[in-house]
């Protein structure tokens, strides 16, 4: 497993309509992306988009609440 966090803050979203400020979302690894300075996030959308990493502060949580936050995640995206 990526030991990076998984989930981010967002703390700014010009631009950005699928995105709200102080929200957390999940991100995506993609090493690619980061190299460039972007992270790989999943919006409001629903979908995954590359956003300035700058807009996010990584937000770090026990595994076991990230597992349960991922589960309820998961149960959501099949609604």
């Amino acid at each position: 497993m990526d030991a990076s966090p998984h989930l981010f803050v967002c703390v700014a979203n010009e631009g950005a309509e699928d995105l709200q400020v102080l929200k957390v979302y999940r991100r995506l690894p993609d090493e690619s992306a980061a190299s460039q300075g972007f992270v790989r996030i999943i919006d409001d959308s629903g979908e995954d988009y590359l956003y300035p990493q700058s807009a996010f502060l990584p937000l770090s949580v026990p595994l076991s609440l990230e597992q349960q936050l991922e589960a309820v995640a998961a149960e959501l995206s099949r609604s």
